[in-house]
């Protein structure tokens, strides 16, 4: 190990002389306290190192030592429910040994040593094997079997392979490689600066079903896409972000709470536990990893945290999983990026970011995705990575929020005025998109209701002409509409209150299937159609806007329980016979 001295203290940044051995991104220990550091400049053997925790008491001579390793996680069995900070440091196992604090220099290792798991080969003797081979698994929790990996660089033939109880650190595979015999542990570790290899990437195009229907019908994200949810504070980006984590369709959720308020990680916290997986009935904690670095934690770690994240996650995805990765927020991570960039004296770009805010946000971004990986049995894996982003004021113009959706494919602007009217989710349908909707409007045609795409352009189209209707409302008054306009405006109205404005905390509202989206949809915009068919019969338009008794099932539609769903049917009838009546009633007026 090397050893240089500090020359210069800046906060997080401390400059150190003497460390001609070092390479950048090289992980270094600071002060007497062993504070851990990451080197991010190299002038000469001077090395400009950004410290993960609190600085004072640091001064100029004191010594760094460089370990000669880039940063790096540790990726084995007790990873899932699991509480790390920004540089997988257990916040469990900090607070037992110091406390409810951080405390500056506590040493803990990130996997626990002492645990025994249970492994099962699923290889034998004499087997061929190379990069990313699964050659056993632990039930790590009982929703999640933990797929045990050959790590990448490493091929050969099995020597030696035992069945039974092991810790992280003992040796249970032999492997024969031509550089001589290579013991493997079930633990494995990987610079998180670096993504991990796969064998090919593919085009994403099934739906990561989340049971939002602003979401799903839309503006869906495919499995293995990238998402960002820009919008104001108070629009509700943490309350989405929570909502796509417990019920997206996911196998594995990677939540990074990124310089956010503690008293949001501890709601997560408080939540997940008690929260039953849909699809499993246990606990969804028992399939998610939480990385907490929130706003009183050290900022140099917040810039590491959404790497240690994505790194984890792509290791389950690795093993053939569907993971969802929320980062709340990369606008913190910016922030963080710009402080050491000013310390660092670099040029500032737009509004004081660095100019490689763009690169660096595309760097994080672009290892989401669906992809073959490494190994005999042709497994895919998919990678979903959405981001909140929190522009000063609502400003959608500002840097963060421009870079990314430079790289992402799916924007859902959270508007403050949808969220002061009680509307949530707070998506404005006018402003956001999905460039994924061809190819899962085809999947969904197939795999829910041919009707499907049909039935969501028919909707957008009356949403985006009512924001028209509602232009001419405010210039000349509504008397200045037809009726047929008019009429135009109450299905609209009944879209937007009816079918996308859903209720996060309600136990039935929380979440809708593609199955119960669908017969939704269908009954409200059959409410237009019948409606107009009334019209055209001569019914006064005031008559079909007071059906007040069936507006109001169509409207309580959304709280029918999932086992339940042929009651939307149910309505739907006697939506056509309340029609049917009410022609029937004006004819005979009219006879």
């Amino acid at each position: 190990m090397k050893s240089g001295r500090i020359i210069k203290v800046s906060g997080p940044l401390v400059i150190a002389e003497g460390m001609d051995e070092a390479n950048i991104y090289d992980v270094v220990k600071v002060g007497d306290k062993r504070l851990i550091g990451e080197i991010i400049e190299m002038r000469r053997d001077q090395a400009s190192i950004q410290v993960y925790e609190e600085t004072t008491g640091l001064g100029p001579g004191d010594p760094v030592v460089t370990t000669g390793e880039p940063l790096s996680v540790e990726l084995g069995p007790g990873l899932i429910e699991s509480m790390f900070d920004g540089i997988q440091r257990p916040l469990d196992d900090i607070m037992e040994k110091a406390g409810s604090f951080l405390t500056k220099g506590v040493e803990v290792l990130p996997l626990n040593r002492e645990k025994k798991w249970h492994f099962l080969p699923t290889v034998k003797v004499g087997d061929e094997v190379k990069s990313g081979y699964i050659i056993g698994t632990v039930q790590e929790t009982s929703v999640v079997n933990h797929k045990i990996m050959v790590p990448y660089g490493i091929e050969g033939k099995i020597k030696s392979i035992c069945e039974g109880d092991y810790t992280l650190e003992e040796n249970v595979v032999e492997i024969e490689t031509s550089n001589g015999v290579k013991n493997l542990t079930l633990m494995q570790r990987w610079p998180v600066r670096r993504g991990r290899p796969y064998a090919k990437k593919l085009n994403p195009a099934a739906p990561l079903v989340t049971g939002q229907r602003i979401i799903d019908t839309f503006f869906p994200v495919a499995k293995g896409g990238a998402a960002c949810v820009p919008g104001p504070f108070g629009s509700g980006k943490t309350v989405v972000q929570h909502q796509l984590a417990k019920w997206g369709d996911a196998e594995i959720v990677v939540y990074i709470g990124c310089g956010e308020r503690g008293n949001e990680m501890t709601d997560v916290l408080n939540e997940f536990p008690e929260l039953k997986d849909p699809k499993t009935g246990e606990s969804l904690m028992r399939r998610t990893v939480l990385i907490a670095n929130t706003s009183n934690m050290p900022v140099a770690a917040r810039e590491a945290s959404i790497y240690t994240g994505i790194t984890i996650a792509e290791y389950f995805r690795d093993m053939g999983y569907s993971v969802a990765l929320m980062a709340d927020s990369t606008s913190r991570w910016a922030e963080a990026l710009r402080e050491m960039s000013g310390r660092l004296e670099e040029m500032p770009g737009d509004e004081g970011y660095p100019a490689y805010l763009g690169s660096r946000l595309a760097d994080f971004y672009e290892r989401a995705g669906k992809v073959v990986c490494l190994g005999n049995d042709e497994r895919e894996g998919a990678l979903t990575a959405i981001g909140a982003v929190s522009p000063p004021g609502g400003d959608l113009s500002e840097p963060v929020t421009q870079a990314t959706l430079r790289i992402v494919k799916v924007f859902w602007g959270l508007d403050s005025q949808l969220a002061y009217k009680r509307h949530f989710p707070a998506i404005n349908w006018l402003n956001s998109y999905s460039l994924y909707l061809e190819k899962i409007g085809d999947w969904m045609n197939d795999n829910v209701s041919e009707e499907w795409v049909k039935l969501r352009t028919e909707a957008m189209t009356l949403l985006q002409e009512e924001a028209n209707l509602q232009e001419i409302v405010r210039l000349v008054g509504i008397d200045a509409l037809s009726e047929k306009d008019r009429l135009k405006l109450e299905i609209a109205k009944s879209i937007r209150e009816d079918y996308l404005m859903q209720n996060a905390f309600h136990d039935i509202d929380t979440y809708a299937s593609l199955p119960k989206q669908y017969k939704m949809l269908k009954l409200v915009l059959e409410f237009g159609h019948q409606a107009e068919r009334a019209l055209k019969a001569g019914v006064y338009l005031k008559k079909i806007i007071d059906m007040e008794e069936i507006k109001d099932k169509i409207a309580r539609a959304k709280y029918i329980p999932e086992d339940q769903m042929n009651q939307i049917d149910t309505i739907r009838d006697e939506l056509v016979k309340v029609t049917d009546k009410l022609i029937a009633e004006e004819g005979v007026t009219n006879a």
